[in-house]
Parts: structure tokens; sequence; C-alpha cells
């Protein structure tokens, strides 16, 4: 799948779909497989890509995908998302409300940094495909950035005796990507982020970020945002036999376990297991007008 699997895959699908957008950006393309899966959803839209290497450079090594409506940001013409000249760029391709827009994000860099960006371009339609559970991955989510003891399930105590460590060191043995409290939490009690980090850039750079300067970023957050979406791993633990994100800690699947038999008339049962491990909570982010901030 090259970078997505199969969840992450239908969602983007199924968004773009829905959406139906006049045009489809992406920040970061890697070998082509996010630009194929919005192609597959809109075949006659066409599709700006921002990637640092163009994804025709890896055919020589083996599979990859290169979209002939699509215009690439890519080696000596790469420019990065934020440094685009939006507004020429709608002119030319005739785009006169950015609300039929659709703007997504595989590009591991900070998601506030990109939803500020996005904002100020004038994009109402993002999604963000490595939104990272709090503690894990290489830059600041926007689920990191909602997880906050105000929000049901949110924040959390770095006490060992706690619940939450018990439930959490539990959890740990059947699920990879799950987080004892000791991985959670750093020096101070520090759990928001990545163990007190606002994380950027595939994790070349971080910041370490007080707990009132999270809440702040989340109060701006909440300020912006019209409507938050993860996208549902496509089906339950027991029928896909992934072993690596925590079902806890994800939206309810679109099959649930219980449905062997849809999962196998969807001809699911058929592909191989590794597919379905990639799950990171994809965020669909619908944002204000920005001429209302």
């Amino acid at each position: 799948m090259f970078g997505m699997g199969f969840d992450h895959s239908f969602g983007l699908w199924f968004i773009a779909r829905w959406l139906k957008p006049d045009l489809m950006i992406e920040s970061g393309a890697f070998k082509g497989h996010s630009t194929w899966v919005l192609r597959q959803a809109m075949p006659d839209r066409p599709i700006i890509s921002i990637t640092p290497r163009h994804p025709e450079k890896y055919l020589k090594k083996g599979p990859a995908y290169v979209d002939p409506n699509c215009r690439y940001y890519s080696g000596k013409q790469f420019i990065d998302f934020g440094s685009i000249q939006w507004k020429s760029v709608m002119k030319e391709y005739d785009i006169l409300d950015q609300s039929k827009v659709l703007v997504f994000f595989d590009d591991h860099q900070n998601e506030l940094k990109r939803l500020k960006q996005a904002l100020k371009a004038g994009f109402r339609h993002l999604v963000f495909e490595d939104n990272y559970d709090t503690g894990t991955g290489d830059h600041y989510s926007l689920r990191q950035i909602c997880d906050q003891f105000h929000i049901k399930g949110g924040g959390h105590i770095c006490y060992k005796g706690s619940d939450e460590a018990k439930v959490r060191a539990k959890r740990k043995q059947f699920w990879e990507k799950a987080l004892d409290l000791k991985e959670l939490c750093g020096p101070g009690d520090v759990w928001w982020g990545v163990r007190g980090q606002m994380r950027d850039n595939f994790n070349h750079s971080f910041e370490m970020i007080s707990h009132a300067e999270h809440f702040e970023n989340s109060k701006f957050v909440e300020s912006v945002l019209d409507l938050y979406w993860e996208v549902p791993p496509v089906a339950g633990p027991s029928l896909t036999h992934q072993t690596r994100y925590d079902p806890a800690r994800s939206s309810e699947p679109v099959i649930p376990d219980y449905q062997k038999d849809l999962f196998r008339q969807f001809g699911l049962s058929s592909l191989n297991n590794t597919v379905f491990n990639g799950y990171t909570q994809m965020v669909y982010v619908q944002i204000s007008d920005s001429s209302q901030h």
C-alpha cells in the first residue's frame, strides 16, 4: 500500500466520493498510492500533488503511480504547502468557491501548523492521514491536541496505581502500538503531545510545550472546527487479525467483529492481514470560513 493501509485508503476514497470536490490537493505522495485512491474516487477532477520526490523516481525499483491529470510540485519544482500562492493557483483552476477543494495531508508535519496554513489559504475540507494518538508518532496531531481533560475520555494521570495504568499495562500485552504509563508519561508527569513534545517534520524537530500551551492550542482548534470525524477501521480485529493498534483507542469499526459473513462477502478475508495494520485514526475536518477569523 506504500504507506497507507486499507482502512485509510477506503476512508480517503469515501470522503472524496462524498464531497465530490472540484479540485483535490495532496501534501505528501511518496509512491503515489494516495493519488491513485483520489483518482479512483474522482476520475475527472484535477489533482495537485506536493511531494519532495516525484513518484516517477520510484518506478525503476517497483510499483508507483503517476497521474496524467496531476500537477506535481516535486523535485526542483517542490514548494512546501505553506509557501504556495494559493490565490493564484485557484485562479488557474477557475476555483471561485474553495469549499469545493479537498486537501489531504500525509506529510508528517505539525498538524496545528498545517491547519493554520489551510485556514489562511481559505480551504475548508481537510484530511489528516496520520492522526497519531497521544504519546505516539513523529508530529503533533489533531488527536493529541484534542486530548484534554474537559473532553470525554481525554486527559491522563501519570499515577502508577491508577485504573488507567492497570488497563494500559494489560492492553500492552495484546496490541503493539498500545502504550503503558511509562511510555505515555515523561519526566515531571508530562503526557501531552509525545511526553510533552510538540513534534514536527518526521520528528526531525520538536519543541517542549507546557500543559497551558497545549490547552491553548486545543482552544484555538476548537474555535475553528465545524466538524471533526475520525474515519473508523473497516472491520474489527477478530476479522482483520491486526495486532498493532489498540481498538479501545479507535472508533467502532464499519464491520463489527460479529459480522464475519459480511466481511467475507466483501472479499476482505482474502486480503493479507498486514494491510489492516496501518490505522492511525485518519481524520476529516471541516474548518470555518477564514473570513470569520
